[in-house]
């Protein structure tokens, strides 16, 4: 078998498929100090997964009705590991919603050997499909820019005690 992770010089696991970019352990938590800066690769994406600027055909009060019924659905989901749902801990890059009501979704797991990995897209989905007036759902799991502490809410620090 060949390993492709190997120590570095400063006792790090360096991965060779990918020279020079930093990996994520499995079980590690990246905390706030190692997250890249504005413009490096990884960095932070805005802050609301929701393009509130795009046009729509929507009407504003009912696009403002389904924004809170998904993030509330969302809040149903839970990462099995971790007390929190998945909304709070910023697992949710983005939510699109088309004039046919179709929402479109990109999220990460906290790390990409995560156990549930297969099934979290469609508890998700699920999660979602369930608010009424929602047309199709289609969620897309991504792992750039990777997952760190400093996505968390608040909320979520506070139930983790990370305050």
């Amino acid at each position: 078998m060949v390993e492709k992770n190997q120590r570095s010089e400063d006792g790090g696991l360096r991965d060779d498929m990918s020279p020079g970019l930093p990996q994520s352990i499995p079980g590690h938590i990246q905390s706030a100090a190692e997250a890249p800066e504005s413009g490096e690769p990884g960095a932070l994406p805005d802050p609301s997964p929701f393009d509130e600027d795009a046009p729509s055909s929507i009407p504003p009060d009912e696009l403002e009705r389904l924004h809170g019924d998904l993030v509330g659905a969302l809040k149903t989901v839970f990462d099995p590991e971790i007390p929190v749902d998945i909304y709070e801990l910023g697992l949710i890059y983005k939510i699109d919603v088309d004039d046919d009501r179709n929402i479109a979704v990109e999220m990460t797991l906290t790390a990409p050997g995560c156990p549930v990995a297969g099934e979290m897209p469609g508890w998700v989905q699920n999660a979602m499909a369930s608010v009424p007036g929602v047309g199709q759902v289609d969620v897309k799991l991504v792992f750039d820019p990777p997952w760190d502490m400093s996505r968390m809410s608040d909320e979520a620090r506070l139930a983790l005690n990370m305050f």
